[in-house]
C-alpha cells in the first residue's frame, strides 16, 4: 500500500525550531514600568493553577436518550452518568440518535469528555443548551477510529443547562455507545511534579535549596583510569544544546564542576558492576562508580534531572539547572535487553545507531542482533582456510543479503547486509553507549536464507527439499516459518556452522553467542537434538556462552555456561535447564515484550496473536520477572528482553514507534526493584518524557493513558521600532494536532494575540508518527523603545494551560 513517507531520522537527534538557537527560558517578571526582568527560576514551564479542583458536573445530573438498545435496562442512558466506565449508554440502530444530561443547575462548562467503548460515533455534535429546547453545536467532530475518548473544548461563558451528543453518522451497523459522559466546569489541576526518571533508580532523595547551574565556565571532571569515557559521552551529550565548550580534565577546578569519580569503592557496596552514585548540589555534581558502566548509568541519570530542550542538537541558551538529588542507584537484572530483527527487514548502520541512542538513556545495555533467518542473511563472512566442501560464504550477502519480507508491512522489506567493518563500528558504537552485541545466527531452522544462498547446503535432509533443476531452494518474502530446516546427517552442516559461529566469535567481544533453536517444525526431535547439542559445544569451546530461544532448553546445553531465552510456551523445560544444567534464564515472554504486536486497535499494522488482542503498556509493564518462571529463583534470572521482529515493521521510525514507550516500561522491569515499581507512578514519571523525546526526534507511540505533558519555551527577540518581532516559543505536546492547541500571549503592556499554533509533522496512527514539537508565532510591531514580556499561554482540551515567557528588547530606528 502506499503510505505517507516517514520523516529521515538522525542518528543522535532532531533539530527544533532554528529560533531556539538563542532561547531565554527565564522566568520573568513585569516590572512597574512594564519592562521585564529575568529572574533566577529554572528553566522549565510554568503551569497556571486552578482555583479549585474540577468538578464533573454530570454524575449529579441527569441523563436521557432519544432511544436505548433493545429496551434493556443494561443499555440505559442513565449509565453515562454513572461514574462506572464497565456500563454503557447504547441507542437504536439509526444515525439520528443522541444522549443528554441535564445540570442539576446551570453551571458553565469548561470541556466535555466523551469514552466510547465500541460502536462510536463517526460524526457527531456536541451541543448545549440553556433550557433543554433551543440547542447550540458547540463542535461539530468526524473521527476515524474506535474505541476512543473525544475531549471537546466548550468554554462556555455563560452557565447552560443542558449538554447533548447528537450522533450524525455511526461507526458501523450498531448504534452508538458510550460509557461516560463527563461534563468539566473547569480546566485539570497542574500535574503534580515529578523527577521524571526512568527507569526509576532505587533511592532519590530529594534535597530541595537551590539547584545545580551548568555554565560556559563548567568542567567536566575525570577521576580514575575509567571516568575518561563516561566524562566524554556526558560532555559531547551536553554541547550541542548548551553550546558550552565543557571540556574534559583531570583535575578539580572551577565553578560547578560535574566531576565523574571511577575506580573500585566508589559505588553502591556489592552492586559494582553497574551501580552508582549521583549527588547534584548547588556548586557541584558528583557521579561515582566502581565501573565505566556505573558511571555513564549516572550520566544517563543526570541527562534526565536537566531540561528537555538539552536533547537539542542545536543550541538553545537558557539557565541549565537541576534539582538538588542524592541518588543510588544498581539493576535489578545484569541483562536489559532490546532485540532488533534485521534479516526480515534490514537496518543500515546508521539506523541501528539511532536505536541505540534512543535506547540507551534508558539504561538498556544488551543489543541483540538477529542476522539471519528465512528471508535473509546481514552478515558478511570470509571463505575460511580449511574449506573442505568449498562453500563460497561471500554468497550468504550477495544472494541472501539481497532478500527480505516481501508479504507484509508498509513497503517490501529493505535488503541490505553489514560488512565485518559494519558489524565492528556497530560493537563499538554499542560500546560506547553501555551495550554489548549479542549476535544471533538461528540453527537449525529459519535457515532458508542460507539454503537459498548456499548449494552445497541443500542436501537429501535439508528442507525444504529441492525441486527438479533446483541448485538451491527459493527466495522466502513470506512470513512462514518452521517449513526450514538443515540436515542432521549431512557433515557439509557441521563444517558450515563451525566456521560461522568461529567467525562470528572472533568478531564479537562481548560473551554471548546465540543459535536461536526456536520453530524447528520439520526436524525431528532426534535430528534436531543431535545438531544442537553439535552447535552449544562449538561455541563453548569457543569461550562464549551459548544463548537460545527455549525450545533448546532440552538438550545436553553446556554446563552453567548457556543461557535459555522463554518466548512462549513450556516453562517446566525451562526451570529443568536451570535447575539441571546450572542455565540462566532471559526473559522474553511475547505478551510482555514483543513490540511488533499492536499496543493500541488504531494501529493498522502488527500482530495481536501473543495478548488475543492488543499487548498495551500496561501489560508491559505489569508483570514480575523474577517470579514468572515456576521452580527458578530471581538469582538465576538474567534479565528481560524486548523483541522487535520484522515481519511488520519497516526503516527506524517504524521501529521507534512499536518500541517506544512500550521498550521504557521493560527496561524499568529489568532495573527497579519489583516492590518500588508501580504502573500509576510510572505513567506520571513517563508523561514527562513525551516532551523529551519530541525534542530528540524518537518517534514513540502516544500511549492513550498516559497523560503527556505540554512545555512551552520562548525564544528572547532584538528588534527596531517598526519592525515585526517574529517572536516564537516552541511547544512540546506528544500527540496532539494543531488544531486542538488553544495558544494566547499577553504582553506586558496589556497587548493580547491569539496564536495558531503549527508544525512541520501532525500526528498520524495510521502513519505510525508522532507530531514535531509546535511553533507559536508572534509578528507583532512594536512602535516605542523598551523590553515587553510576552507570556504566552497554551492549552489542550482537557488539560491544564502551560505558560512560556520570552523578551523582545526594542531599540530605536527604522
Amino acid at each position: 500500500m502506499s503510505e505517507t513517507p516517514l520523516p529521515t531520522w538522525r542518528s543522535r537527534h532532531r533539530s527544533i525550531p532554528a529560533a531556539l538557537s538563542a532561547v531565554l527560558a527565564a522566568t520573568l517578571s513585569i516590572s512597574p514600568a512594564g519592562t521585564a526582568e529575568a529572574s533566577a527560576s529554572p528553566a522549565r514551564p510554568v503551569a497556571v493553577a486552578a482555583a479549585a479542583a474540577p468538578v464533573n458536573l454530570a454524575l449529579a445530573g441527569t441523563a436521557t436518550a432519544s432511544s436505548v438498545e433493545l429496551d434493556r435496562d443494561t443499555f440505559v442512558a442513565a449509565h453515562v452518568n454513572d461514574g462506572d466506565t464497565n456500563t454503557r449508554w447504547s441507542s437504536k440502530y439509526q444515525d439520528d440518535n443522541w444522549v443528554q444530561v441535564k445540570l442539576a443547575q446551570p453551571s458553565v462548562v469548561d470541556h466535555v469528555t466523551l469514552t466510547w467503548p465500541n460502536a462510536c460515533a463517526r460524526d457527531f455534535v456536541l451541543q448545549t443548551s440553556t433550557n433543554g429546547t433551543t440547542w447550540t453545536d458547540v463542535a461539530t467532530l468526524q473521527r476515524g477510529t474506535c474505541p476512543r475518548t473525544d475531549v471537546i473544548e466548550v468554554r462556555s461563558t455563560t452557565p447552560v443547562s443542558h449538554v447533548r451528543m447528537q450522533g450524525r453518522k455511526r461507526w458501523a451497523g450498531y448504534g452508538y455507545s458510550i460509557s461516560e459522559f463527563q461534563i468539566w466546569d473547569s480546566p485539570p489541576a497542574p500535574p503534580a511534579p515529578t523527577l521524571g526518571l526512568l527507569p526509576k533508580p532505587v533511592s532519590v532523595q530529594e534535597n530541595g535549596g537551590t539547584p545545580y547551574t551548568l555554565n560556559r565556565d563548567t568542567r567536566v571532571v575525570a577521576l580514575g583510569a575509567g571516568a575518561q569515557a563516561p566524562a566524554g559521552y556526558l560532555a559531547r551529550l551536553l554541547r550541542p544544546s548548551t553550546g558550552y565548550a565543557l571540556p574534559v580534565v583531570g583535575t578539580e577546578a572551577g565553578p560547578a564542576p560535574i566531576v565523574i569519580d571511577v575506580g573500585p569503592g566508589k559505588g553502591p557496596a556489592g552492586q559494582g558492576a553497574e551501580g552508582y552514585k549521583l549527588t547534584v548540589a548547588a556548586g557541584r555534581v558528583l557521579i561515582s562508580a566502581d565501573t565505566p558502566n556505573g558511571a555513564l548509568n549516572g550520566v544517563q541519570t543526570l541527562r534526565q534531572l536537566f531540561p528537555q530542550w538539552l536533547e537539542s542538537d542545536t543550541v538553545v541558551t537558557a539557565p541549565w539547572t537541576a534539582p538538588t538529588v542524592t541518588i543510588t542507584d544498581y539493576p535489578r537484572f545484569p541483562h536489559r535487553g532490546m532485540m532488533l530483527d534485521v534479516a526480515r527487514s534490514f537496518y543500515p548502520v546508521n539506523e541501528v545507531k539511532a536505536y541505540i541512542d534512543s535506547a540507551a538513556q534508558f539504561k538498556i545495555n544488551r543489543l541483540h542482533l538477529h542476522l539471519t533467518d528465512d528471508q535473509g542473511w546481514r552478515i558478511a563472512l570470509d571463505d575460511p582456510r580449511s574449506n573442505p566442501s568449498g562453500i563460497d560464504y561471500g554468497l550468504l550477502t550477495e544472494v541472501s543479503g539481497g532478500t527480505a519480507m516481501t508479504d507484509r508491512g508498509t513497503e517490501p522489506g529493505i535488503t541490505g547486509y553489514y560488512t565485518k567493518a559494519d558489524y565492528a563500528e556497530i560493537v563499538r558504537y554499542a560500546g560506547e553507549n553501555g551495550m554489548t552485541v549479542i549476535p544471533e545466527i538461528d540453527m537449525p531452522g529459519h535457515t532458508n536464507a542460507a539454503l537459498h544462498a548456499v548449494p552445497q547446503l541443500n542436501t537429501a535432509g535439508a528442507r525444504p527439499q529441492l525441486q527438479p533443476g533446483q541448485s538451491t531452494v527459493p527466495a522466502n518474502g513470506t512470513g512462514a516459518v518452521g517449513y526450514s530446516s538443515l540436515d542432521a546427517n549431512s557433515d557439509v552442516t557441521y563444517e558450515f556452522a563451525e566456521r560461522v559461529l568461529t567467525q562470528i566469535a572472533a568478531m564479537t567481544p562481548g560473551p554471548y553467542l546465540h543459535i536461536g533453536g526456536d520453530e524447528a517444525h520439520v526436524t525431528s526431535h532426534a535430528d534436531y537434538t543431535k545438531m544442537v547439542n553439535a552447535f552449544t559445544q562449538k561455541i563453548a569451546s569457543l569461550g562464549k556462552t551459548v544463548v537460545g530461544w527455549n525450545e533448546y532448553a532440552g538438550t545436553a546445553l553446556p554446563q552453567n555456561k548457556a543461557v535459555v531465552q522463554f518466548w512462549t510456551g513450556d516453562l517446566t523445560a525451562v526451570a529443568n535447564a536451570v535447575n539441571n544444567r546450572g542455565a540462566k534464564v532471559i526473559l522474553s515472554p511475547a505478551p510482555n515484550t514483543y513490540v511488533p504486536q499492536k499496543q493500541d486497535s488504531r494501529q493498522p499494522q502488527g500482530g495481536t496473536w501473543a495478548c488475543g488482542g492488543v499487548c498495551g503498556l500496561d501489560r508491559h509493564y505489569n508483570w514480575n520477572p523474577g517470579a514468572f518462571v515456576p521452580g527458578v529463583a530471581e538469582s538465576n534470572v538474567l534479565g528481560v528482553e524486548s523483541a522487535l521482529w520484522g515481519e511488520f515493521i519497516r526503516r527506524l521510525g517504524q521501529a521507534q514507534y512499536y518500541s517506544f514507550p512500550r521498550l521504557i516500561a521493560t527496561a524499568e522491569a529489568g532495573w527497579t526493584p519489583q516492590a518500588q515499581r508501580d504502573y500509576a507512578d510510572f505513567r506520571t514519571r513517563l508523561s514527562k518524557a513525551g516532551g523529551r523525546l519530541t525534542v530528540q526526534g524518537t518517534n514513540f507511540f502516544p500511549t492513550a493513558d498516559v497523560a503527556w505533558r505540554t512545555e512551552a519555551l520562548g525564544a528572547p527577540v532584538t528588534v527596531r521600532t517598526g519592525q515585526q518581532a517574529g517572536a516564537t516559543w516552541t511547544v512540546t505536546a506528544p500527540g496532539a494536532a494543531s488544531a486542538d492547541l488553544v495558544a494566547t500571549v499577553v504582553w506586558s503592556d496589556g497587548v493580547q494575540e491569539n496564536l495558531t499554533p503549527t508544525t512541520t509533522r501532525e500526528a498520524s496512527i495510521p502513519d505510525m508518527r508522532i507530531n514535531d514539537a509546535f511553533t507559536a508565532r508572534s509578528n507583532r510591531t512594536f512602535t516605542q523603545p523598551g523590553t515587553y514580556t510576552g507570556t504566552l499561554s497554551v492549552r489542550l482540551p482537557g488539560q491544564a494551560p502551560v505558560e512560556g515567557r520570552l523578551t523582545v528588547t526594542v531599540s530605536a530606528g527604522t
